[in-house]
């Protein structure tokens, strides 16, 4: 199973978005020229993000910003924004109930699944927008 793109690109638009206040107006324009996306994808995922209550974003030109401190904003904020997290595992809604295993599918793989979205959860709420940005200075720096 592969997991969507929306978190990655939505934790790459916050980046730069703290990364370069100040430097450049983060318009989606920019931020796809970052991400290398279509400026649609980034306008539909700052429109998630406005949603959530991450980043403020001012019409036209103006380009969007933070609304919390990055230190404060954590992976599992970005995942919930764009991502339904309810439905991370979705079992069929009606398996067999003659069959062994169709009736009893849910019962013993959802308590399992359940953990492991929960432990994912749990190690997205760890990680910080502050904590990427330091990672990402410190790879930066070894480079040059």
């Amino acid at each position: 199973m592969q997991f969507s793109f929306r978190l990655p690109v939505a934790t790459h638009i916050l980046l730069c978005i703290e990364k370069f206040q100040g430097e450049h107006k983060t318009t989606s324009t920019f931020l796809a020229g970052s991400v290398n996306v279509n400026p649609v994808i980034i306008r539909k995922t700052l429109g998630q993000l406005k949603a959530a209550g991450l980043v403020e974003v001012a019409a036209g030109v103006g380009g969007a910003k933070l609304v919390r401190p990055p230190q404060e904003i954590t992976l599992r904020d970005v995942f919930c924004a764009v991502e339904d997290e309810e439905d991370l595992f979705h079992f069929q809604e009606n398996p067999n109930p003659d069959c062994p295993v169709g009736r009893n599918i849910h019962e013993v793989l959802g308590t399992r699944l359940e953990t492991v979205r929960q432990c994912m959860l749990d190690e997205l709420a760890a990680v910080t927008l502050a904590d990427l940005l330091d990672e990402i200075e410190s790879r930066d720096a070894q480079v040059r």
